[in-house]
């Protein structure tokens, strides 16, 4: 597991662990379509037989025009999965689409990049829903942000929030910033991570969710490329690189 602390550890076993659902349960393929390259607006950039979920608005690639970051998700009836073990049912595995698109100044927006990787599909009936809590999108300071949430109502005690921070570089949207708070519910153990990838700094709190009082850390990842949106993956199995 690399660098992933113990904690997390134990909740991505949890996370990527499939519970008992007998031999009937069949979560369908998932396909992706191929957006149009550009659009009038948000609307625009929904495929049929999908929906716009989310979308947040802001200047991105620094020309002073806002652009949009949107989330879609297919609503294939196909993709309800009924079972009768542990967790939802129907269980939504509708896949997710995370896109962006550049304002241009005759008030078009043009498709810049998407992913179908960050936001993990919903395939584990006893995994939440990764958007249902903290998650979403938002632009801030230039930055593309999204949040997720991992929790499970059996095989794990962990909670956790999960934010990312992009910044458009050399024609890629890249990592520079992670922050993500895991909670043992049993235990009440509360730990913090906050990794800045500009400056390799990382500051870990730890604590228990009765108590205002942390003890925190402060150490330095080693300097590496900065990762791409699609070289990070599925979010929450994501290893941020801690030692």
């Amino acid at each position: 597991m690399g660098g992933l602390p113990a904690s997390w550890v134990i909740l991505l076993a949890a996370f990527l662990a499939t519970p008992a659902l007998g031999q009937d349960f069949v979560v369908p393929p998932a396909d992706y379509p191929t957006l149009p390259a550009e659009a009038a607006g948000a609307e625009g950039f929904v495929p049929k037989g999908w929906r716009l979920e989310a979308q947040a608005s802001g200047d991105l690639n620094k020309d002073g025009i806002a652009d949009l970051a949107i989330v879609l998700q297919d609503t294939d009836p196909a993709k309800l999965v009924e079972h009768d073990g542990l967790g939802a049912s129907p269980l939504d595995s509708n896949p997710r689409l995370l896109a962006v698109a550049f304002g241009e100044r005759g008030g078009d927006y043009k498709l810049a990049t998407t992913n179908h990787t960050l936001i993990p599909r919903r395939v584990d009936p006893v995994i939440a829903d990764p958007l249902d809590e903290a998650g979403g999108i938002g632009i801030a300071r230039g930055g593309l942000q999204i949040k997720l949430y991992l929790f499970s109502s059996a095989g794990s005690w962990d909670t956790r929030d999960a934010s990312f921070t992009f910044r458009w570089q050399k024609g890629a949207f890249r990592l520079i910033g992670f922050d993500a708070t895991n909670v043992q519910r049993n235990t009440g153990v509360v730990e913090t991570n906050s990794v800045n990838y500009l400056t390799g700094k990382v500051e870990t709190a730890t604590g228990t969710i009765d108590s205002d009082e942390n003890h925190v850390e402060r150490s330095k990842i080693k300097p590496a490329p900065l990762l791409t949106l699609d070289e990070v993956g599925d979010g929450l199995a994501f290893d941020p690189g801690l030692e």
